[in-house]
């Protein structure tokens, strides 16, 4: 993914300043930066979602959008949500979607309804949705809000397995966790992306 000198305001206030970025295969990425600091706005830019004042955004191959706001059916139980995406995406079978359930660990909640799943499993499908057509460029806000410890360790193992399959991740939070586990860690700050430390040559 290729980012190009992307600006973004919402009336007078500017968010977004040029950014630029280069997400390469193989990258696991983070972006932090403090609450209001425009990290949802780029997100949703990269994603196609929300349009750029100026700039451009370059995909190469399928990507995930997991957004931090769970947009859900809660009539619909898990597995009917992964039925109605499996036709979305034009998928042969739900293989890869209950692959990602049983590693993230929600597979007995299948026929459960969205409204009464609890906040932490809410995000698992919501990770599970973005995941399911196996993209080669996956964006992340926020994906581990209301994750139990344990769970929160499955995703990582999940996020560095999908690094070394050669996918393209880049997890975006106001938190800097985990760090060490980042090939590159940029800061975005006063609408500009400053890299803060980066994998060696």
């Amino acid at each position: 993914m290729e980012v190009c000198g992307v600006h973004h305001a919402y009336h007078r206030r500017v968010v977004l300043r040029g950014i630029d970025l280069d997400l390469g295969p193989g990258v696991l990425a983070g972006i932090v930066g403090e609450n209001g600091a425009g990290k949802t706005t780029l997100l949703k830019i990269l994603a196609g979602e929300l349009r750029a004042d100026r700039g451009a955004v370059l995909h190469r191959g399928r990507f995930g959008y997991c957004p931090q706001d769970v947009v859900l059916n809660d009539a619909l139980t898990v597995r009917q949500h992964l039925e109605f995406f499996k036709t979305a995406f034009a998928l042969a079978d739900l293989r890869h979607a209950e692959k990602v359930m049983e590693t993230l660990q929600f597979s007995q909640y299948a026929d459960v309804r969205a409204g009464a799943l609890s906040g932490g499993t809410r995000q698992k499908l919501n990770l599970t949705l973005a995941l399911m057509h196996d993209p080669q460029v996956l964006l992340l806000d926020e994906p581990y809000q209301g994750f139990d410890w344990d769970t929160y360790q499955r995703f990582w193992e999940l996020a560095v397995q999908l690094r070394d399959a050669g996918r393209s991740v880049l997890v975006v939070s106001h938190l800097a966790y985990d760090t060490e586990r980042l090939d590159e860690l940029w800061r975005l700050e006063a609408g500009a992306l400053r890299l803060e430390t980066a994998a060696p040559a």
